[in-house]
């Protein structure tokens, strides 16, 4: 039998510098599912990113769609894309397999925690206090660098990660320190400052976008206290959950966050186009 990919739509190009294609996927020229292929918003067109991959059920379990995405991938490669990513829910058991059989690897995974009503307390010697004008100046720059680098890492080219850098803070931070809905903090223990935290104080949930203990007082749990500090800031804007972002291979964040009851919500996974 013969797996295919038939065109159901021309080649859409998005006002945001996308592209994308829908596809029926075929045994034998009959239809039995679809998928949506398309670049990635973030990453720009050197990143492919299957949006949908669905079969139908009475196919299902019989290799259809593993076929589909490698041919996707060929597709992929016909675009000039040098990696695919896509992401999955947690529980999307029998998608994770598929994917991580062809070869797919984790690349960061989103959590989140539903809260209480009631702020927690910061341990004793712990005060929070508003970022200065100055304190977000120098944040920035080295924030900067430092997320353009987690990407280029992941095997991101370097213009397209750093590209990347630019537009999420552009894009998160139109305002500067003064951008509605954000908050930065700064976290001193005992009279010197120890970290920094932003959170984005969205519609109905909180994100940690950057948490960051200062190279000299790590190992000392001041992480936790930040993340008990994110807390407190999305109870008291009366939001019921807090979201964050963890790279793979953060083995520390990883075992933070799992230890404070955060649970994994998706996957984000991606493959080098060789």
């Amino acid at each position: 039998m013969t797996t295919t990919l038939r065109p159901t739509e021309p080649l859409r190009r998005h006002p945001d510098g996308t592209r994308s294609r829908r596809y029926q996927v075929c045994v034998n020229s009959r239809p039995v599912g679809e998928i949506h292929l398309g670049t990635s918003p973030a990453l720009g067109d050197s990143v492919a990113r299957v949006l949908e991959l669905r079969i139908a059920e009475p196919d299902r379990r019989r290799g259809r769609g593993t076929v589909a995405a490698l041919a996707a991938e060929e597709v992929a490669r016909g675009w000039g894309c040098r990696q695919i990513e896509t992401l999955v829910p947690a529980a999307a058991d029998v998608a994770l397999r598929l994917f991580g059989a062809l070869g797919y690897t984790v690349r960061n995974r989103g959590m989140e925690k539903r809260l209480g009503t009631t702020p927690p307390e910061l341990p004793p010697g712990s005060h929070a206090r508003p970022m200065t004008e100055a304190e977000f100046a120098a944040w920035r720059a080295q924030e900067g660098e430092r997320y353009a680098r987690q990407w280029i890492e992941r095997g991101v080219p370097e213009a397209a990660a750093r590209a990347k850098a630019r537009r999420d803070h552009e894009r998160l931070l139109p305002s500067g320190l003064a951008t509605d809905g954000t908050v930065f903090s700064v976290l001193e223990h005992e009279g010197a400052r120890v970290g920094t935290l932003w959170v984005a104080l969205e519609d109905v949930k909180a994100f940690v976008f950057d948490v960051e203990t200062d190279p000299a007082h790590r190992g000392r749990g001041h992480g936790r206290t930040l993340m008990l500090l994110a807390e407190r800031q999305a109870i008291e804007a009366g939001l019921p959950v807090l979201g964050l972002n963890v790279f793979a291979g953060n083995a520390p964040a990883e075992r933070l966050y799992a230890s404070l009851g955060y649970e994994t919500v998706t996957h984000s996974l991606s493959k080098p186009l060789l």
